[in-house]
């Protein structure tokens, strides 16, 4: 249930299909909604929210970006990108939004009901429209509240020799489909997630969506060409651009989001510029409906504060919720200080210890493409099952190696960036590594944390350093800490065939054979930021 701040009238007024031209000639459409009166304030004073999304102005997003925003006192322009519900051109993803968002806020300029400030708005999608146009956005923009979302989007997902399956496949389903009759209800019913799963398991990748759609989609063959440090995405990456950013930003996130970790990157960026942002960290994950009304209510609060030239609430800078013990707690900065790195050894027999390990023999275990290790809970796109989740059937399987603490004696405050050291062998030229790390309460029911998972050529004994998603976290005492080790997760990314092929187009399966090494010239280990 979305927790919103109270509405101050129900009296709400819409206009659509408002033509918005662009420099191209691209005529794009727009719904103007605004409340039907403001408490003797004159209407063209009220501040203005833009949003602009790929998704259509229908469904809840459109009803909590358009009807509850108004109701809470402040007109909303939702535009609708080009190529989508009604507007002119052709939708390529990510392309055209930072001319089309500039040339909606010029079109703006010259409305007569919008004579307040301006507040950029959204969320995923939605909110790296806003990242578009931040660092040229014209004066009359006085805040932004991205939520969800990156200055780079779908780049986050395309790190070297990766390929973020799940996400990319069910985005590209979604946004390909729901102009059809009923997509929302078939979307939100899951009707259709048995086609995407089935389309994710063929070979290669590069048939993925034609299987999936009948045709190529140029975007998803896009993102299995070019990964995130290639050129050819120049345009579409506005990360090097967020510390030139003088609008007032704060950004809204999840622990579980699939952009955590890139979102966070920007706050730190406007940070080291000076530019004094806000960052809000839920226990949320892509789309939460909590992690949503958190948002809106920094739109109607802080963000209109600052469109009618007032002062917002003071608060501090970072505000997290920290799991564990359901308490929200501020913070300076982030990384927040005060939380020296703890080692946590892997040790054999499956033990999680803290001293130095001694002499032992690796541990074990096989992947098989053909049978992977299946993604369970953490970031996901897809409604279905993200977030905290039980892992313990997880962690019955053969090709998953747990590695458990003591009881602990007392609680231990994790807050900040968790990275794994692990020392392998393999018997193929390529491999994955998965690293999570789970919370075992008094019953055994094991919780994930936090997880990340890299692409490994071992080069004989290989050291590799995986660096988790961000946390808080209080492992609480008479609970454990657990570190599983794996080879892969899918769907969530995408197989490692274990071959010399490239990623997009392999088709041939190995099984590889992998052995996790710590012992005292090898200390495989767990690095928490961490205060009991």
């Amino acid at each position: 249930m979305l927790k919103l701040p109270p509405a101050v009238t129900r009296e709400v007024t819409v206009e659509r299909d408002i033509p918005i031209t662009v420099e191209d000639g691209v005529t794009l459409l727009a719904d103007h909604w605004a409340p039907a009166g403001s408490a003797g304030i004159p209407l063209e004073q009220l501040p203005t929210v833009v949003v602009r999304t790929a998704y259509g102005p229908g469904g809840p997003l459109g009803w909590m970006y358009g009807r509850a925003i108004a109701e809470r006192g402040m007109h909303v322009l939702m535009v609708r990108s080009r190529g989508t519900f009604g507007s002119g051109g052709t939708f390529l993803a990510m392309r055209h939004e930072r001319e089309d968002g500039l040339a909606t806020l010029r079109w703006l300029a010259d409305q007569t009901w919008a004579k307040g400030g301006v507040v950029l708005a959204g969320s995923s999608y939605f909110g790296y429209t806003q990242w578009a146009v931040a660092a040229e956005a014209p004066v009359q923009v006085k805040a932004m509240v991205p939520h969800i979302t990156s200055s780079r989007l779908a780049l986050t997902l395309l790190r070297p020799g990766r390929f973020e399956l799940d996400t990319l496949t069910n985005w590209v389903w979604n946004t390909e489909t729901q102009e059809r009759p009923r997509a929302l209800l078939r979307s939100m019913l899951g009707l259709d997630r048995k086609r995407v799963a089935a389309a994710m398991n063929t070979l290669p990748l590069t048939g993925v969506d034609k299987a999936l759609l009948g045709h190529e989609s140029p975007f998803f063959q896009e993102t299995l060409r070019y990964d995130q440090n290639d050129p050819y995405w120049k345009d579409e990456d506005h990360s090097g651009a967020v510390g030139d950013v003088t609008v007032p930003v704060s950004s809204i996130t999840g622990w579980y989001d699939i952009f955590l970790t890139d979102q966070l990157r920007d706050f730190q960026a406007l940070a080291a510029a000076g530019r004094n942002p806000r960052l809000t960290v839920g226990p949320w994950w892509h789309a939460d409906p909590m992690g949503m009304g958190a948002a809106i209510e920094q739109v109607v609060d802080w963000g209109a504060a600052l469109a009618r030239g007032e002062q917002p609430a003071d608060r501090a800078p970072v505000r997290l919720f920290v799991m564990g013990v359901g308490q929200w707690r501020d913070f300076d900065q982030w990384p927040p200080a005060g939380y020296p790195q703890q080692r946590w050894h892997l040790r054999s027999g499956g033990a999680l210890e803290r001293g130095v390990n001694p002499a032992s023999p690796p541990s074990t275990f096989t992947y098989d493409p053909n049978d992977p290790t299946p993604s369970v809970g953490g970031p996901k796109l897809d409604g279905n099952g993200p977030g905290p989740k039980d892992n313990r059937p997880l962690e019955k399987r053969a090709d998953v190696l747990t590695f458990t603490s003591p009881v602990l004696e007392s609680d231990l405050e994790v807050v900040g960036q968790v990275t794994a050291q692990v020392w392998l062998r393999a018997d193929r030229p390529s491999n994955d590594l998965f690293v999570r790390l789970c919370d075992v309460d008094e019953r055994g029911k094991s919780i994930n944390v936090c997880d990340d998972l890299v692409t490994v050529r071992p080069d004989g004994t290989t050291e590799v350093t995986v660096e988790l998603s961000p946390t808080a976290y209080v492992f609480r005492r008479g609970h454990r800490l657990r570190v599983q080790v794996s080879a892969g997760a899918f769907p969530r990314f995408a197989r490692n065939l274990g071959g010399d092929e490239p990623v997009a187009t392999a088709t041939t399966v190995h099984v590889t054979h992998l052995e996790i090494l710590h012992d005292g010239d090898h200390p495989s280990a767990i690095l928490l930021p961490a205060k009991a």
